[in-house]
C-alpha cells in the first residue's frame, strides 16, 4: 500500500484517527524520520503490525488505541450505570472514577509490558493485562 503521507512535517506527538491499519509503515518511518516523540492512537487500530513495530523499536512513546481510547468507553460505561440506576453523579465524582480507572490501565500497562531491557511496550501490557497473549 502507498503511503498516505506524501509531506514530511516535524511533529512531536501524532494521534492517527484513521480507519484500521492505514498508517503503515512507511508512514511510522516518516513519522520517526521526522522526530515524534509519541503515538497516541485515537481509532480502533489505525497502525498496521509494522507501524506499531517500529514506534517501539524506535523509543517512540507509543499508546495503542485499545490503552489510549479505554477512557472514551470508561466514561461510556460509567454513563449507563448511572442511567441505569436512574442517579445523577456530580462531575467531579465522575472525573474521580475515570482518573481511578485510567491509572488502573496505566499500571496495568506498565506491569504487564515490561520487557527484559526495562522497556515498557504498552502494546504487550494492554494484551496481558487483558488476557490475551
Amino acid at each position: 500500500m502507498e503511503s498516505l503521507w506524501p509531506w514530511h512535517v516535524p511533529v512531536d506527538v501524532a494521534l492517527p484517527c484513521a480507519t484500521q491499519n492505514e498508517l503503515n509503515g512507511e508512514d511510522a518511518a516518516i513519522l520517526v524520520k521526522n522526530g515524534v516523540l509519541c503515538v497516541a492512537e485515537g481509532a480502533n487500530m489505525p497502525s498496521t503490525l509494522e507501524a506499531v513495530r517500529l514506534f517501539e523499536n524506535s523509543g517512540v512513546l507509543y499508546a495503542p488505541g485499545k490503552a489510549s481510547n479505554a477512557g472514551g468507553v470508561a466514561t461510556s460505561g460509567l454513563e449507563m450505570s448511572q442511567n441505569a440506576a436512574h442517579l445523577s453523579r456530580p462531575r467531579k465524582e465522575v472525573d474521580a472514577r475515570l482518573l481511578q480507572i485510567m491509572r488502573s490501565i496505566h499500571e496495568a500497562c506498565v506491569q504487564h509490558g515490561r520487557r527484559a531491557d526495562g522497556r515498557i511496550s504498552h502494546v504487550d501490557g494492554a494484551m496481558l493485562a487483558q488476557g490475551v497473549v
